[in-house]
């Protein structure tokens, strides 16, 4: 029987840790991708972490190459990438914004990914093995909002990024199956920070607080049972995936 295994992004917190134990508990190899550290490493001997930041988008092919570089490819049966970490800041209006907050945010949410997905596909072209890529997306994708224009970008280009590759795989004898998945709104580390803001600073600060006082945030684990669920089967990648389809 052979083995899955997983390049995940953003695994010290959120989604990226849930997902990261879900694929662990099912006996699934999970290389975690963050900027700060991580407690799996401790609790799963088939987790390992590498601590990186991915605003380095120049030295991702490295990193790629260096995780994929210990996977024995006789053991594989399926290979994934999912490019979940984001930056949600500068959450303010774009008059505001410094060259340097828009590149980091940028560089992290959506250079970053792309610069991944090239680097997996051609370190992994030569396998027969499954693949697949995972890009977390989200409803700030298709919805303009005032003062989160840096993210709300990143996660539309994450939509196109996603239907261009797709189509350049669709001839391939091998292709890599890839996916767009919007998780909804979820209650992690993001969430938080925009409710924080102050009305002046982020006009939408009061939204985001009525919808975690409503109770109608998912739960990270539900989330990442559900894009494990989208993972596994084969999607049209036409169209972004979301938490509560199928």
């Amino acid at each position: 029987m052979g083995q899955r295994y997983f390049i995940i992004t953003g695994t010290s917190r959120g989604i990226g840790k849930q997902l990261a134990e879900l694929l662990l508990k099912k006996g699934d190899h999970v290389y975690g991708v963050a900027r700060g550290t991580s407690d799996l490493e401790e609790a799963y001997e088939r987790y390992q972490h590498v601590q990186f930041d991915l605003a380095d988008i120049h030295s991702i092919d490295d990193l790629v190459s260096g995780i994929l570089n210990q996977i024995p490819p006789q053991e594989v049966e399926f290979i994934g990438l999912i490019n979940n970490a984001a930056m949600l800041e500068p959450l303010k209006p774009i008059d505001q914004c410094s060259a340097e907050e828009i590149r980091l945010n940028l560089n992290i949410s959506l250079a970053a990914p792309m610069t991944l997905t090239s680097s997996f596909m051609q370190h992994t072209n030569h396998l027969t093995t499954r693949r697949k890529i995972v890009n977390v997306s989200s409803g700030s994708g298709s919805y303009p909002a005032p003062s989160m224009a840096s993210y709300c970008t990143s996660k539309a280009g994450i939509n196109m990024f996603t239907q261009c590759v797709a189509m350049e795989q669709s001839g391939h004898p091998n292709p890599v199956e890839v996916i767009a998945f919007d998780p909804g709104m979820v209650d992690t580390e993001l969430q938080a920070v925009a409710r924080g803001k102050s009305a002046d600073e982020f006009a939408l600060s009061e939204v985001f607080g009525q919808v975690y006082e409503a109770g109608q945030l998912r739960s990270p684990q539900d989330v990442a049972q559900k894009l494990i669920e989208r993972m596994e089967e084969i999607s049209d990648p036409s169209k972004v995936l979301h938490t509560m389809e199928g």
